[in-house]
């Protein structure tokens, strides 16, 4: 088990617990970092920093995940050590969340075709104060046993080159990573392997100020987390790692901590984080 963790999403976007609940679990798996990545949100790290500050038991990094638009595969850029209180970015995401409402409905529209019937008052309700998400439309597919596990959904229905996807609106990879740089944040590329050519992408991103690639991920090999440290050593940029966890179904998903992700990840963050961003994170 790792004791870092920089890949989480909680309620405040499409993840099952609550930001405190994400710190509490953190800490009972004996993790001593933690950064909290929801999806084109923010609304979560006040609580948790809160929790981790009454708790005093690890270190808690504030973070998003941005998703973007490119033609083919998908680009994500994690912020670490934001601004979540910048205005631009408070404003920039509730744009963004918007337009998750619409793909939502577009989605629910779509699946209805297929004679999947769920309601958009179900989803809302899943989603609770959160981000909606595709994983909020999965469950309510999953409870009306329409699907046996939220990962038939998205093979099935809602992932990118799905019949029932719907695109909505986002940034290019670059506008992301230029977001995160405004709101003094540092700017990393997650998962690389989800887009088609991760060496052209991530060269094109650390010329407009990525600081690092995930390289330690969920499900990769001990080959492909080689290649992305190549990668990221010929580019000249830090890696960091984490399991992008949501905690939809604790019995099958990584856990957090369940990929080895090095401490080195955390302190190279710390280096190029501004120094009074690190004020608005919790680090013993």
């Amino acid at each position: 088990m790792s004791k870092v963790d920089l890949h989480i999403h909680s309620t405040a976007s499409d993840g099952r617990y609550s930001p405190q609940e994400i710190v509490r679990r953190a800490v009972g798996l004996g993790l001593e970092t933690i950064a909290l990545t929801d999806h084109d949100s923010i609304d979560g790290i006040a609580p948790a920093l809160e929790a981790a500050r009454e708790l005093k038991q690890l270190q808690f990094i504030p973070g998003v995940e941005l998703s973007t638009d490119v033609a083919s595969g998908e680009v994500h850029v994690l912020g670490y050590f934001i601004d979540y209180q910048s205005e631009e970015l408070t404003t920039a995401l509730e744009r963004f969340r918007g337009s998750r409402e619409g793909r939502a409905q577009g989605m629910i529209a779509k699946l209805a075709e297929f004679g999947i019937n769920i309601s958009w008052e179900r989803v809302k309700e899943i989603a609770g104060d959160g981000a909606i998400g595709r994983p909020h439309i999965a469950r309510a597919m999953l409870e009306k046993g329409y699907i046996s596990s939220i990962k038939e959904a998205f093979d099935k229905y809602i992932a990118r080159d799905g019949p029932a996807y719907v695109e909505r609106e986002k940034v290019t990879p670059a506008e992301a990573v230029q977001l995160i740089l405004r709101s003094n944040g540092v700017a990393v590329m997650a998962h690389p392997f989800t887009v088609p050519e991760p060496e052209a992408m991530i060269a094109e991103l650390k010329a407009v100020g990525m600081a690092g690639i995930e390289a330690y991920y969920n499900g990769y090999s001990g080959e492909e987390i080689g290649r992305l440290i190549a990668m990221a050593k010929n580019n000249g940029l830090m890696v960091t790692g984490g399991t992008d966890y949501h905690g939809l179904d604790d019995s099958t998903e990584t856990l957090m901590g369940g990929v080895d992700v090095p401490m080195e990840a955390v302190k190279g963050l710390i280096a190029r984080a501004e120094p009074k961003m690190l004020e608005l994170a919790y680090l013993k």
